[in-house]
């Protein structure tokens, strides 16, 4: 049985409900706005956040810069990368300040598309989160978030996520 292992601090009522919740909601809600965008602009959530992210920290981006701030692996957003450039809405470059590098920027029609699609993530995110959050809960929801992002930055060895205004200044990023 699972409850045999000695000295695990197993998840019991309130907790077990607020990690449940948790998991199913974020997942349904990216689910939700990843539909939103697909049907109204063709384009995916997570492309969607690929662009955001770029004009958010300012393009051009270095390659493992961008991929720090969306949580991703460098060889899973080259993928992604190679599509966007392929669909021409982002284009990639050698780093002049290092052969090494690669720089990735938003291409006009990326720019256009992420205007366009801006709107509409917003207002799936206001309906179908933040306006079901009183502004204290929206304050408490990213303070935690924002400690969760500090533990994982801390866990894992580095301090190079965004968080906060930092990361959102745009206002077209709104997920959790």
């Amino acid at each position: 049985m699972i409850d045999d292992h000695p000295g695990v601090r197993w998840l019991r009522g309130p907790e077990q409900h607020a990690w449940r919740a948790y998991i199913v909601a974020s997942l349904r809600l990216r689910q939700r706005l990843h539909r939103e965008l697909t049907e109204a602009h063709a384009i995916s959530l997570v492309d969607y956040e690929v662009l955001v992210c770029l004009d958010a920290v300012g393009d051009p981006a270095r390659m493992t810069d961008l991929a720090a701030q969306l949580g991703s692996t460098k060889s899973r957003l080259s993928h992604q990368i190679s599509k966007l450039e392929a669909a021409g809405l982002v284009r990639r470059r050698p780093d002049p300040d290092d052969k090494r590098g690669v720089l990735t920027e938003l291409t006009t029609p990326g720019r256009r598309l992420l205007t366009q699609a801006a709107p509409t993530h917003v207002r799936g995110a206001r309906e179908h989160l933040i306006d079901l959050l009183t502004p204290q809960e929206q304050i408490t929801v990213g303070t935690v978030f924002t400690r969760v992002l500090e533990h994982l930055d801390e866990a894992e060895g580095r301090r190079d996520t965004l968080t906060g205004e930092e990361a959102w200044q745009s206002g077209r990023m709104q997920t959790p």
